[in-house]
């Protein structure tokens, strides 16, 4: 009787038990969360704003715009400015692009809502001139902006270009009159022209410092000297060789303007033989490297071996020197003796000759140069490991390919290798053509 007793207390007293632990664990987690807080983890709505405003500002627009569905609270959050500072329209046709094209509907919205809180705005548009066009027509209606930046990306072919001047002009006023802010212009292969520089040199002189505007053929010296003239706080400009000029170089000279971080020249020419270049003055380069003694001098060179003859036949301050066309013998001979400043040379291509000598060269008169790379061209293994004797571990960047290189009676490719490395103080090897 005493043993039964006994049993039925010890079974009444372990379900009691198990509740009390349970009522433990309980109580437990709710000590570490809180009740509410336990509840609020179930239900995403309830995000604190910052956390949920962190979350959209990672997600690509199109899911940041089907999130903007889950609620009302995030449909609020969808429309802070804070998400709309950034933004980069996306124009496209469907039947002639891989781009996903910004829905009509979302830039009506933007245009309606966000206009006032847009401050650094891209337009990537494919190769049609509808799509050109449309992004002239989103320009033409941005009249309550402050933007500060502003990009036109063409993605193939220049579609800009195949744009009245015109509506293109007319959009880019409205966006230049309003904003009184901009800082960055990006407007390469667009039919920009020295009236529409006016109108943005009269509202933003104070605030522009950097326009890059290569192959604008519209536009003409006496435009972009009106831009280095008032804009003082210039410090990147991005152009072609045919607007250069002595007049403009000593213009981003004078007292007034702010030390110029980057100049770059773009010299292109389609018709071999039909553009002759002309030439700026030694004395034009020494004031620019005077006022500015850190401008790097970048120039791009597409051209016909018979057209370099304007070029660096005086020292030329140049930093950053990229030949997307075979270059002569010559025309290296040159650069060796007049680039004194140089930092990068890249050769895309030369011929069947060695250029060893002006290599050396270069290696001699070049004690800036940290950065080279060649492709077309031929050298010597002898030429090349005297080439990086003489710049030692300066060289950080060293891009070869192996067909570059000639083997000779003293050097083999694999000893090449070992001997390279050895100068640079870092493993080094050619790089290699792909077979695919």
């Amino acid at each position: 009787m005493k043993r039964t007793r006994q049993k039925v207390a010890a079974e009444n007293e372990a379900p009691q038990t198990s509740q009390k632990s349970k009522k433990q664990k309980t109580c437990s987690y709710g000590s570490v969360f809180g009740e509410s807080d336990l509840h609020a983890s179930m239900d995403w709505g309830s995000l604190p704003h910052h956390v949920i405003l962190r979350i959209f500002q990672f997600l690509p627009l199109v899911d940041r715009a089907r999130a903007s569905s889950v609620c009302r609270r995030w449909n609020e959050i969808f429309h802070i400015p804070d998400l709309w500072r950034r933004f980069e329209f996306e124009l496209s046709q469907p039947a002639t692009s891989y781009l996903k094209s910004t829905h009509p509907d979302l830039i009506q919205q933007i245009i309606k809502r966000h206009a006032d809180h847009l401050q650094y705005v891209s337009f990537k548009v494919d190769s049609s001139t509808e799509s050109a066009e449309a992004a002239c027509d989103i320009l033409s209606q941005l009249v309550n902006c402050s933007i500060k930046t502003l990009g036109l990306i063409s993605t193939a072919k220049p579609s800009f270009m195949n744009v009245s001047k015109a509506h293109f002009a007319s959009a880019l006023t409205v966006v230049f009159v309003n904003s009184k802010s901009l800082s960055s212009i990006k407007v390469d292969d667009t039919p920009l022209d020295d009236p529409s520089l006016k109108v943005l040199v009269a509202n933003n002189s104070d605030t522009l410092k950097l326009l890059k505007m290569s192959s604008c053929p519209h536009v003409s010296p006496a435009g972009i000297l009106c831009v280095a003239d008032q804009c003082h706080g210039l410090k990147e400009l991005a152009l072609n060789y045919y607007i250069l000029s002595d007049e403009l170089l000593l213009a981003l000279s004078s007292e007034k303007h702010v030390d110029l971080e980057h100049l770059r020249i773009d010299v292109v020419s389609e018709n071999p033989g039909q553009v002759e270049f002309h030439t700026i003055k030694k004395q034009s380069w020494d004031a620019l490297v005077k006022h500015s003694p850190k401008v790097n001098i970048v120039m791009y060179f597409f051209l016909y071996e018979e057209e370099f003859d304007a070029f660096f036949r005086e020292e030329t301050p140049v930093t950053h020197l990229y030949f997307g066309r075979a270059v002569s013998k010559a025309m290296l001979g040159r650069i060796g003796m007049n680039c004194p400043r140089l930092i990068e040379l890249v050769v895309c291509a030369n011929g069947l000759q060695p250029l060893d000598d002006e290599l050396i060269r270069i290696a001699e008169r070049c004690k800036n140069l940290t950065a080279m790379g060649l492709g077309e061209c031929e050298v010597t293994c002898r030429g090349f490991i005297e080439f990086v004797k003489m710049c030692g571990g300066r060289l950080t960047q060293l891009s070869i390919m192996e067909e570059v290189l000639i083997p000779d009676n003293d050097y083999s490719l694999d000893r090449l290798h070992l001997e390279v490395s050895k100068h640079l103080g870092r493993i080094w090897f050619p790089d290699m053509m792909p077979t695919w």
